[in-house]
């Protein structure tokens, strides 16, 4: 009856296999597609870019043009569209960070020097103007509002970089609720700048950029995590980080702005991987317009960020230009009660299994003695 205990062997050892292979992640990288944009003020030409988004049915990308007080709007393929605004046009004075409403298919759009958020409707034609935001103070690079998102049900946030708290607006543009104070404990903010908020379980992600980490807040705006601290450069730590974007299983990716990379986390906060490196010799100055561009994956501070499909797009601030990345082994980690369970249905099975062998081993041995 050897054959029958080595089979008994195996199918509990298949117990133990689905456990550590239901425990394994693919850890999420990112690698260079292409660019779009590069220096100028020309129709399809950027200077100084920020906020990001992808607008639902057309697939078009929608590029805060910040210095040419725009919008700049292309398809999938990188080729310019429109643009909305400009010098000159009175629509908006330096744009910040950018984002669709899905329930309504608007466009909300940070004005720095306005003040305010302007409303656009799917096609960008104006619609109206809310909020104020704080002035700039001595020290701070920013000011105004910084990174938005809209929560599940429609509600706008926005970073208010000087004022160091997150606002939250209603649809019509009524301020909800202030979020955070300024100081350097969890939940409170030194320049909060990109903002996310996750589809999948409402929590609200924010860069803290002068206390060099990013927060994890729950839908109701009380802290949950917070990774980085110490300014540095190596993995996990960061150096004034400003973009931030979470994809639909919570992988969080962050713009570590003056590391000049994006870095990879998972949900928890654990580090994953990164990826650019800083432009050789650069200084924190615009490349004038014409410039040769950097090579692919090389930044001058990375500064908004957003996720769509598969796909990480990148403001490269002063290189003028947006860095389209490939998102590869994106895969959910399951919970550890998942984990468990599978782990347990696996070995339960075995030992079912098992037990039905054994049985039926005994009545071969017991028809052996009947037959001697």
């Amino acid at each position: 009856m050897k054959f029958v205990k080595n089979l008994s062997i195996a199918i509990v050892s298949a117990g133990f296999m689905v456990l550590a292979a239901a425990a394994q992640a693919k850890s999420v990288t990112l690698e260079y597609d292409r660019s779009i944009g590069s220096p100028g003020f020309g129709s399809g030409q950027l200077f100084l870019p920020q906020g990001i988004d992808v607008q639902e049915g057309t697939g078009n990308i929608f590029i805060s043009d910040s210095e040419n007080d725009r919008v700049s709007v292309f398809d999938q393929n990188g080729n310019f569209v429109k643009a909305i605004g400009g010098i000159g046009s009175g629509l908006f004075d330096e744009t910040a960070d950018l984002a669709f409403d899905k329930l309504t298919g608007n466009l909300y759009v940070g004005d720095v020097k306005n003040n305010q958020i302007d409303v656009l409707d799917a096609d960008g034609n104006y619609l109206r103007s809310f909020g104020s935001f704080s002035p700039e103070i001595e020290g701070r690079r920013f000011y105004g509002p910084g990174g938005v998102a809209f929560d599940a049900v429609g509600n706008f946030y926005v970073a208010d970089y000087t004022l160091d708290a997150i606002k939250a607006y209603d649809r019509d543009g009524n301020l909800i609720k202030t979020i955070g104070s300024s100081g350097t404990g969890s939940g409170q903010f030194q320049g909060p700048s990109g903002l996310s908020i996750s589809e999948k379980s409402g929590n609200i992600y924010v860069t803290d950029q002068l206390n060099n980490r990013f927060q994890v807040l729950d839908p109701q705006g009380n802290p949950l995590l917070v990774v980085g601290g110490e300014a540095g450069s190596g993995r996990g730590q960061l150096n004034g980080p400003v973009a931030i974007e979470v994809d639909d299983e919570e992988n969080i990716y962050v713009g570590d702005t003056f590391n000049n990379r994006i870095q990879v986390f998972d949900k928890n906060g654990n580090y994953l991987s990164e990826f650019g490196t800083a432009v050789p010799n650069a200084t924190p100055e615009p490349l004038p317009p014409g410039a040769s561009l950097p090579e692919p994956g090389q930044f001058n501070w990375t500064v908004g960020a957003h996720y769509d499909n598969g796909k990480l797009y990148v403001s490269d601030f002063f290189n003028s230009r947006v860095q389209v990345l490939n998102v590869k082994g994106k895969t959910s980690i399951p919970e550890p009660t998942s984990v468990l369970s599978l782990g347990l249905v696996g070995l339960g099975a075995a030992l079912q299994l098992r037990k039905r062998q054994q049985k039926a081993a005994m009545s071969l041995d017991e028809l052996d003695k009947t037959a001697v």
